[in-house]
């Protein structure tokens, strides 16, 4: 009963959480992907120019099937919505596991904890090494690719994080909490940066290597005529850097206003049992 009960509470707060991630991302992070969808069809259109002009028949795209102002809003927003309320499912379910077995941890401490090493764990480790891309980024050919390679280290991230809880927990009882935490975070420091070193650079994917050559991401490089001058230019380097940004603040967002929400809300439905 009292896990049905935190579930519907991390729903809520996962759906609530992912409305404000939405209007933070619709006022701030919009723009740079209008910026970079404007780029993209500027790229396209001197393309084709180039492809008439080599003789090559460029292939034609048909219309999109929603308009920019339904993907950046209706689209936009029941997506986040949607996506904050399963997360927020997932939270409430992962909470109930950990009650009691991390440590002496109030309800409120267990849910802003969860959610730092939620965020980390599932979202900032696989962005340092595979970062979220605007329009225009990335390569038809390897989509497949990059989704197995992120979802292989979205795996590892949660499985080595939730073998350095383990380990902090093994060792408290030698160290005490604060160095054991310390101890099993720099363990998993050292495992993730191992990991992100193992694991291959985009631009070194099989399909780009044959095309463009040793490139470490996606990013278009400036487009040359077949004199090899530079008919158009590169990705704006302002446009990745701010998506980037935001995209990491949204998820900031997300995770810490689910976990600020979900805090009391589980502490309401605990304290009864407490006592």
């Amino acid at each position: 009963m009292i896990e049905r009960k935190l579930i519907v509470r991390g729903v809520l707060a996962g759906a609530f959480a992912g409305l404000l991630a939405f209007v933070f991302a619709r006022v701030l992070a919009e723009p740079w992907i209008q910026r970079a969808i404007d780029y993209e069809t500027a790229r396209n259109a001197a393309q084709a120019v180039l492809d008439r002009a080599s003789g090559t028949l460029a292939d034609s795209s048909g219309p999109d099937l929603f308009s920019r102002t339904v993907q950046a809003n209706v689209g936009l927003g029941i997506g986040m919505v949607a996506f904050g309320a399963a997360l927020g499912g997932i939270f409430a379910v992962t909470y109930a596991i950990c009650l009691g077995r991390v440590g002496d941890l109030r309800p409120r401490s267990l849910a802003l904890v969860l959610g730092l090493v939620g965020f980390l764990a599932v979202y900032f480790v696989p962005f340092l090494k595979y970062p979220a891309n605007p329009p225009a980024i990335g390569h038809e050919e390897t989509i497949q690719e990059r989704g197995g390679l992120y979802l292989t280290l979205t795996l590892i991230s949660v499985l080595l994080a939730i073998a350095a809880v383990w380990f902090g927990q093994q060792l408290k009882g030698r160290l005490g909490s604060w160095n054991a935490t310390l101890v099993a975070g720099l363990s998993f420091a050292v495992a993730i940066g191992v990991t992100l070193l193992v694991l291959p650079d985009v631009g070194e994917l099989a399909a780009n290597k044959a095309v463009y050559g040793h490139q470490s991401t996606e990013t278009p490089l400036p487009l040359r005529n077949a004199q090899g001058t530079i008919v158009f230019p590169g990705f704006p380097a302002d446009v990745l850097a701010a998506f980037r940004l935001y995209s990491v603040l949204a998820q900031a967002l997300l995770w810490g206003a689910l976990s600020v929400l979900f805090a009391p809300l589980a502490e309401k439905v605990l304290q009864p049992a407490t006592r």
